[in-house]
């Protein structure tokens, strides 16, 4: 089958109008009928009025005596009035209703009590005063909520009050989701270790259901449907068929020979759009079948969220006569620098954290097939068409993607990978909920440059001195030069060859990796991994250049470890818990100290002291240690350095 071609293209701006301005109008939502209680978070069909007043009689705002306010005039301290109990007082409580010919009430502690029959007061009351006069909140024929109005949890309450007890709201917006794909799998059939190569488990349609609901809208799940033109075109003409408002056809949009999407839509309807100058999200496609708005989305899950978010959640908001909120924004920091295409808008995903005076922002990985660079996202910086990328700590905008208030309890880490991270990260989650940690991965040179350049509140190193064998010491004093910092001992952790279980080919040492047939997975230049690599090849006297795959990097322990898993590399060198959690061989090559290394105007501040306290916590070095590999006789240990 020929390959699609984008041959109506949009930017992001004209694909959006024409969701709005030509999709939109093709819909009128039907109106259902539902108890108040019921009905928080729809949207009204209809204009609700008050059905009574509310106070519906005067009412005692406090605890008193009920008066005719007049007949208080005059009275003072060296003037008080004696009033009468059941002729001109009357004991009231807050909400009572207010008896007959009072007007005011005058607050319990003003009052004296003389005896049963009088009491006395020594300042007047004004007219309503401490009264809750009829209508005072809610007049009755009163205006309550206009049509288009979500119902909120107060809004409840106040149509109660104002004795309405039903309301007509618009039925939700309703939406099929049809996945497509040869290659998918059902999760809730079979067993993962059934799964071969090339096939990937069915998430998508999970995810947008769920966005679905979160417009305020209701969805169906189609079943999974093969790469079948025409099984894919019957299930997309069954979308008008049946009345869906907005059918979303996963994957199959982008200009591969078996992408369908786009001649399933052109042959039951009309394509209006078919690709928009954004990343991830290009291959979209947008069109019509009757009165069904049809979108093909993009199957990488990066993507597909994307384009939801900036396409279909719109059109959903409208059809329910709402505007979606416009995400909060901070001016953020690039730790450093992110380089773009021109003519296309990027969205690159980035964690945020609040370092003094500076919000720091770190790329996440920016591929569209990468779902936790959304998980582990705190924004979204935008990078329009027109720009090229943008430079090391150039102010930019960040949509966030979380609460504001986070940024300020989200201890920033930038450096060497270690799996503890992902421990410690959990047990300061539990042990203080407010404060996060937010850690990137580049290295333990990367992690004291971030320190050098202000862009994080501590970095995790292993950089070993080969003069005297030390960690990390010589490193600071040489990059960090007169800075004050605090080195935090978190572990002592084994780092050797990561081979496939069964170590197939006898590979024993670093040695071993001379050999012509084995092929080696490296870490990044200027982590603490490739320093020591390098250190104990010069050592050996043997010459990098003859590794096969010396050049192939990766930026994570666990990373190495699922390259050799996979069998893209016969050896790595990475720690031992890696190894252990994917079921690899090791073979030891050193213990080494992994610290994290604090500058002082953090070392103090409530959010690195919580920290502290989950790092020296008996909780922590036990699981940390039942990972493998590691050793915790110096955790939390301190050198003041600088």
């Amino acid at each position: 089958m020929p390959r699609n071609v984008y041959l109506k293209m949009r930017s992001l701006e004209a694909a959006r109008r024409i969701v709005l301005e030509q999709l939109a109008p093709l819909q009128s939502l039907e109106s259902e009928t539902l108890s108040v209680p019921e009905s928080c978070g729809r949207v009204l069909a209809e204009p609700v009025f008050a059905a009574i007043s509310a106070p519906n009689y005067h009412a005692a705002a406090m605890d008193g005596v009920a008066v005719r306010a007049e007949s208080t005039f005059g009275a003072s301290e060296s003037r008080p009035r004696d009033l009468a109990v059941g002729r001109e007082a009357f004991f009231v409580n807050t909400g009572n209703v207010l008896p007959d010919g009072t007007d005011a009430v005058i607050m319990i502690e003003a009052v004296q009590v003389l005896d049963g029959e009088r009491v006395r007061i020594e300042a007047p009351a004004f007219p309503w005063q401490h009264v809750r006069r009829i209508g005072e909140d809610i007049v009755a024929t009163e205006l309550l909520f206009p049509r288009n109005h979500r119902v909120t949890a107060p809004c409840i309450g106040a149509m109660l009050t104002a004795g309405i007890f039903s309301v007509p709201v618009k039925r939700k917006p309703r939406v099929l989701i049809i996945p497509t794909g040869s290659e998918l799998v059902d999760w809730r059939r079979g067993r993962l270790e059934d799964l071969k190569p090339g096939q990937v488990l069915e998430t998508n349609s999970y995810v947008l259901g769920a966005l679905v609901e979160s417009c305020g809208g209701a969805f169906t799940r189609h079943a999974r449907l093969s790469d079948d033109i025409a099984r894919i075109r019957a299930a997309v003409e069954s979308a008008p068929a049946e009345g869906f408002q907005v059918a979303l056809i996963l994957g199959g949009s982008s200009a591969g020979s078996e992408d369908f999407a786009r001649a399933a839509i052109a042959e039951i309807g009309e394509v209006l759009v078919h690709g928009v100058t954004i990343m991830p999200g290009k291959p979209v496609v947008i069109g019509r079948a009757g009165r069904t708005a049809l979108f093909g989305i993009p199957g990488y899950p990066v993507s597909a969220f994307i384009v939801f978010e900036q396409l279909v959640k719109p059109l959903l908001f409208a059809l329910q006569g709402q505007v979606p909120q416009a995400p909060a924004t901070v001016r953020v920091e690039p730790t450093r620098k992110i380089a773009s295409k021109l003519g296309v808008e990027e969205f690159v995903r980035v964690k945020l954290g609040r370092v003094g005076e500076r919000i720091v922002a770190t790329p996440l990985p920016r591929g569209a097939g990468q779902i936790t660079s959304l998980t582990r996202a705190d924004g979204i910086i935008r990078i329009p068409a027109d720009t090229e990328g943008l430079r090391e700590n150039e102010p930019v905008a960040a949509e966030l993607m979380r609460a504001p208030e986070e940024l300020d309890r989200t201890i920033v880490i930038v450096g060497s990978h270690d799996n503890t991270l992902d421990v410690l990260a959990d047990q300061l989650k539990a042990a203080h909920g407010g404060i996060s940690l937010s850690s990137s991965h580049v290295g333990s040179m990367g992690g004291l440059m971030a320190i050098r350049r202000g862009g994080c509140h501590l970095a995790g190193s292993h950089l070993l001195d080969s003069e005297d064998g030390s960690y990390n010491v010589a490193y600071i004093r040489k990059y960090l030069p007169g800075r004050a910092v605090r080195l935090v001992n978190l572990v002592l952790r084994e780092n050797g060859l990561i081979v496939p279980r069964g170590n197939p080919k006898s590979i024993r040492g670093i040695e071993d990796l001379m050999r012509p047939e084995v092929t080696f997975i490296n870490r990044q230049a200027g982590s603490g991994t490739r320093i020591l690599l390098d250190y104990r090849l010069k050592a050996l006297g043997l010459d990098p250049a003859r590794i096969r795959g010396y050049g192939v990097e990766e930026f994570t322990h666990m990373a190495v470890a699922v390259a050799v898993l996979t069998g893209s590399a016969d050896a790595g060198l990475g720690i031992y818990a890696a190894a252990k959690a994917l079921g690899l061989d090791f073979i030891p090559v050193v213990t080494e100290q992994y610290d994290l290394v604090i500058p002082a105007e953090h070392f103090e501040t409530e959010a690195i002291q919580a920290l502290m306290g989950v790092v020296r916590c008996a909780d922590f070095k036990s699981r940390v240690e039942s990972l493998g590999g590691y050793r915790t006789r110096l955790t939390g240990n301190v050198t003041e350095l600088g």
